[in-house]
């Protein structure tokens, strides 16, 4: 008997499709990318000593919402990154990619 569930079999299966593939894919980058501005936020806090309840109160924000967003997986709007990163007295900086041979970034894709 197989060990694989429903869900994976069904993403497998959609996963076939280029067009799911692609989009699958794009959204994944998304939360990745996401989840690592967060993860370099709270890690930022740690190491400055900062309670989630103390930033919370220091940026007008419901110290459960710190909570949430450093502790379960969440879309926070970008003004709250920023206001999280000023408090902290850190930047938030878009770096354009480094672009890879055609070859080698669509098989990063794959992946």
């Amino acid at each position: 008997m197989s060990r694989v569930g429903f869900h994976e079999r069904r993403k497998a299966e959609r996963m076939r499709d280029p067009e799911f593939r692609s989009e699958y894919e794009r959204a994944r980058g998304e939360v990745a990318l996401i989840d690592s501005v967060v993860r370099s936020l709270d890690e930022l806090r740690e190491h400055k000593g900062t309670s989630k309840t103390d930033l919370a109160r220091r940026i007008g924000r419901n110290p459960s919402s710190i909570r949430r967003l450093f502790t379960a997986q969440s879309n926070p709007e970008l003004r709250l990154v920023v206001q999280i990163a000023n408090d902290l007295d850190a930047d938030i900086v878009v770096v354009p990619r480094k672009k890879a041979p055609t070859g080698l970034r669509d098989a990063g894709r794959a992946a």
